[in-house]
């Protein structure tokens, strides 16, 4: 196709024509000290024909590991397509990333919120105008996330079952880990699905931190699938790891069965047997110790990191293996 074929993209009313770069700040509400609050939408086209890819994070504004993900994509300049447009967006969530809250200021998860209305609480409006303003001109998304609540997840990527598509994606992001989750309503995924927009939702590392294994995860597994879509820039080299995929189709949640301190010992990611001891949780005052095992034979990818743990928080997230 001739580079003519390429149509003018218009997002909040600024038109960004092929070949051209520019950043469109949006803006739906200010600070309560009347300071401008504005999300930068950092938008990349080529001249020539090809998909569009959306880089988002810090839908949580606590879950600074995608941020730093999608900062590298641009500072690397990976986000500068050999074919169609590259739009990142690092902080969706700019309030929560002000105060280091998963939420927004009005209490709301905004990946409760999806679609949105555009008179309704702020969250709300905020995924409205995402989704009436961005999503439109999207055809695939990388949204990345991090465990909540000291909970550090192995870099996994996320994708509904029983879809081909987004399967085949998942193999050429390659991260150690897939994990088959439904569509939860009111999510931005769900949304994205709805509209006919193929997602790939990233988890990786914990809230309020930044993991360089983590980072250089997400990374590589973009550049490897702007490959696939023949959209990475011809100077960049992709790299593919030597460990296939593990796909993980069910799964459980192992939880404390008692208040105390906790003492892992498991590492993020490692296989372990059912009955293997994992961790202890211990009294502060040296009278008990009690064990934690594995409930089941398989993976481990997501591990507390936290110091304390309550009877009943979920300690670890282990893949189960499927009945035959």
């Amino acid at each position: 196709m001739n580079h003519h074929e390429l149509k003018n993209i218009t997002i909040l009313k600024e038109t960004i024509l092929p070949g051209e770069s520019k950043t469109i700040n949006m803006e739906i509400a200010k600070l309560h000290t009347m300071t401008k609050l504005k999300i930068p939408i950092i938008v990349e086209r080529s001249k020539f024909h090809g998909p569009t890819i959306l880089f988002t994070a810090g839908l949580h504004g606590d879950e600074i590991n995608g941020i730093e993900i999608v900062r590298q994509i641009i500072t690397q300049k990976i986000n500068k397509p050999k074919i169609g447009t590259i739009i990142c967006i690092p902080v969706i969530n700019v309030f929560g990333f002000l105060n280091q809250k998963r939420e927004f200021p009005d209490g709301r998860d905004l990946n409760r919120g999806f679609p949105g209305t555009k008179t309704g609480s702020l969250a709300s409006r905020f995924a409205y105008n995402l989704l009436k303003e961005i999503i439109p001109h999207v055809d695939y998304v990388i949204d990345f996330h991090s465990g909540g609540a000291s909970r550090f997840n192995a870099p996994q990527i996320r994708v509904v079952p029983d879809n081909p598509e987004l399967k085949a994606l998942a193999d050429v992001f390659h991260a150690p880990f897939s994990y088959y989750s439904k569509n939860i309503s009111g999510t931005f995924r769900n949304s994205c699905d709805k509209l006919g927009v193929k997602m790939l939702l990233f988890e990786g590392g914990k809230s309020i931190d930044i993991n360089d294994e983590i980072t250089r995860e997400g990374f590589e597994g973009s550049k490897r699938v702007l490959d696939y879509l023949g959209m990475l820039n011809s100077t960049k080299k992709i790299s593919i790891p030597k460990n296939k995929t593990i796909y993980i189709e069910k799964s459980t949640w192992i939880r404390a069965k008692y208040s105390g301190m906790f003492h892992g010992y498991t590492k993020i990611g490692s296989y372990v047997e059912k009955g293997q001891l994992l961790a202890t949780i211990s009294d502060p005052y040296g009278k008990v110790e009690h064990k934690v095992k594995a409930t089941d034979s398989g993976y481990i990818f997501n591990v507390n990191d936290a110091p304390i743990v309550y009877q009943g928080d979920a300690i670890y997230h282990i893949s189960k293996k499927l009945k035959n």
